[in-house]
């Protein structure tokens, strides 16, 4: 295993939390990891669930750590540890070292002022109730603010890139897509935004619910104006496969070969086509799109818009539903769970592959970036630190390699074009 990899999640780093948790007078009382980023030969970050004693009181807390990000050690509130020949950084949510507005997002007072900035009266900003959506160590935060008659989301990133993303909200919302209005944003990584009305796709989906046709997913995607295509070239999914299997190596040694050639194979499909100038959302699934009754009210995260592949966006979709197939055990049984999510990645498959008029996705095509969008999404056991997860990225890799064969798609109905 990686060095730094087995030293942030292996039986060392029950000694790094230990000490940096009793630099700020507690007693680390149990942990296991919740989350791993790790890039090969670059940064290794890993979030975990802790139960600390302070003063004798049992508390559960996020911490964080990360190696290879020598600026993490020199932010107030971190630690720094050594094993001689790696040094750890080491933090307790919410002060994360890249993410320096997310104290300030976490913090009610701070929220109550911030509401009263954006206009919003003392009874209906009093006392927000504050809930963290997502948080990904160094990357980005989200955290739901919820007060008596007022409600927005924080959005915390990297200070560099707060900007960018407030402009793109602002460009699809002024389109007419339905996108959290941006409300203000600040240099420090700060941007709030106005909530969406209806429930994620990922729970109709869940509860069998109805969902959209895919010619109705077409038709958001139509809405995309010209503009998304200036915006900067963010590499898809699928281009990144490369990296992705890299990843999966270096977790799970056994699986590095085949995962490389799974890539290899994927990035000489995509090799055949070029490069893409459609505006594309970049990141579409289930659980990025808003319904109500079934019909389409929001559509979130669009941190990656911009010029690509149309087919990308669909491969996305089609990939994270097959993938749910995959998380609640066997897909053999159609009655099932995960039947039903390979049912609904079939028949959007096929009908991406059918719509008219150029709308959708050459077959061939949509069946390599599905393979290299479930490559990246193959990574994801590992990285939540899933129960077996060195079972459940094999089966991963077992689907990719269906996509590529043709297996997969076949089952899908899908006709040629």
């Amino acid at each position: 295993m990686n060095t730094h990899l087995d030293l942030l999640t292996g039986d060392a780093a029950a000694g790094l939390l230990d000490a940096a948790v009793a630099t700020a007078g507690g007693e680390l009382v149990d942990w296991r990891v919740r989350q791993v980023d790790h890039r090969p030969g670059s940064t290794t970050t890993v979030a975990y669930r802790a139960t600390v004693r302070w003063d004798g009181v049992m508390r559960t807390e996020t911490l964080g750590a990360s190696v290879g990000r020598a600026r993490d050690g020199r932010k107030p509130g971190v630690v720094t540890l050594s094993d001689g020949d790696a040094t750890v950084a080491v933090w307790r949510f919410p002060g994360d070292p890249a993410l320096p507005a997310l104290p300030r997002a976490f913090n009610p007072a701070a929220v109550e002022e911030l509401l009263a900035g954006l206009g919003v009266g003392p009874e209906a900003r009093a006392h927000p109730e504050l809930k963290v959506r997502a948080y990904r160590p160094t990357r980005r935060a989200v955290i739901e603010a919820s007060a008596a008659a007022s409600r927005v989301f924080l959005k915390v990133l990297r200070p560099r890139k707060v900007g960018d993303l407030h402009e793109r909200h602002a460009l699809l919302s002024r389109a007419g897509l339905p996108v959290p209005r941006p409300l203000g944003w600040s240099d420090d990584g700060l941007l709030v935004l106005s909530p969406l009305h209806g429930t994620e796709m990922r729970t109709a989906v869940r509860d069998g619910g109805r969902i959209p046709s895919p010619l109705e997913v077409l038709d958001l995607l139509d809405r995309l104006p010209a503009e998304v295509r200036d915006l900067p070239r963010r590499p898809a999914w699928s281009e990144s496969a490369e990296h992705y299997a890299g990843v999966i190596g270096a977790a799970l040694p056994a699986e590095a070969g085949r995962a490389a050639d799974l890539a290899g194979a994927v990035g000489a499909r995509l090799a055949e086509r070029g490069t893409g100038t459609d505006p594309t959302h970049g990141d579409l699934y289930e659980a990025q799109i808003m319904l109500k009754d079934g019909r389409i009210t929001g559509l979130l995260d669009v941190d990656s818009a911009g010029p690509g592949h149309r087919a990308d966006d669909l491969a996305c979709l089609v990939a994270h539903l097959d993938v749910l197939s995959l998380v609640h055990g066997s897909d053999a049984a159609p009655a099932t769970y995960s039947g039903r999510m390979r049912r609904l990645a079939a028949e959007y498959a096929a009908g991406f592959v059918a719509a008219p008029g150029g709308r959708g996705a050459d077959r061939s095509d949509l069946a390599a970036r599905v393979a290299g969008v479930l490559l990246s999404l193959a990574t994801g056991p590992h990285r939540v630190q899933e129960r077996d997860w060195q079972t459940a990225t094999s089966r991963r890799l077992d689907v990719v390699a269906g996509w590529l064969d043709g297996s997969r798609l076949a089952r899908s109905g899908a006709g040629r074009r």
